[in-house]
Formats: C-alpha cells, structure tokens, sequence
C-alpha cells in the first residue's frame, strides 16, 4: 500500500492517525508487532525520526507497548482499543454532520439521507 501524506499536516500526525486506524481496524490486533522503525520509514519513505515521533506518541497515548529488545507491539488492553474505535467514530460522525449542514441541510434531511443511503447499501430499492 502506498502511502500518501498531505502537506499541510505533519508528516507523524499522519502517521498516528493512520496506525490508529490500522489498530481499530484489527489490521494490527492486540498484541502484534509492529514493524521496526526503520522498517515502516523505508516503506513510508521518511526519514526514521519522524516514525519514531509517531511511535513514542502511540506508546504515550497507551495504544502501543515498547519491549526493549524486540520491539513495539499493540496494546492488549481491549478498552484502550474500544475507547480508540469510538472516539475515531464520533470524530467521523461529526465531520460528516459538519459537512452536510455546511450544504444547508438540515437534522431530518440528514436523517431522510441518512435512511436513503442505508437502504441503497441493503439492496432495497424503496419499489
């Protein structure tokens, strides 16, 4: 997977937001190792430093456990997880309510939308 970063946020940010999402996502399950610093930098094309900002941010916020000689791996601690998943959906969720009353709508239009798209992703045609 290339990764692609926006200039106008900090490359480690990025990075951060990224290896959360890959973290409640389960690409990384509690308890995995994660690629050495070097390793995920050469992927990421960055330089070392900058993973390493955002790994030692990952293991400040608790999501990540260091172990001194063989690496970082995810947290097992389920709630941090849990808390993680939830935090980045309300985020989502708001940014999308933002969006869509930015285009004049209003709650019930959201929520007729809201209804529509759901009954499009279930296959119902609303015939």
């Amino acid at each position: 997977m290339a990764w692609k970063f926006s200039d106008d946020i900090p490359i480690y940010l990025q990075i951060i937001e990224l290896m959360k999402i890959d973290i409640v996502s389960g690409k990384y399950a509690s308890g995995d190792r994660l690629p050495a610093v070097r390793d995920l930098a050469a992927e990421v094309s960055v330089n070392p430093n900058t993973v390493q900002r955002a790994y030692a941010e990952l293991e400040r916020l608790g999501l990540v456990q260091s172990e001194r000689t063989s690496g970082r791996y995810v947290s097992i601690d389920e709630k941090k997880i849990e808390a993680l998943r939830k935090d980045l959906s309300e985020g989502y969720i708001a940014e999308l309510f933002k969006r869509l009353k930015d285009l004049g709508m209003d709650d019930q239009m959201i929520r007729e939308a809201l209804n529509n798209w759901e009954d499009k992703e279930d296959g119902n045609t609303g015939l």
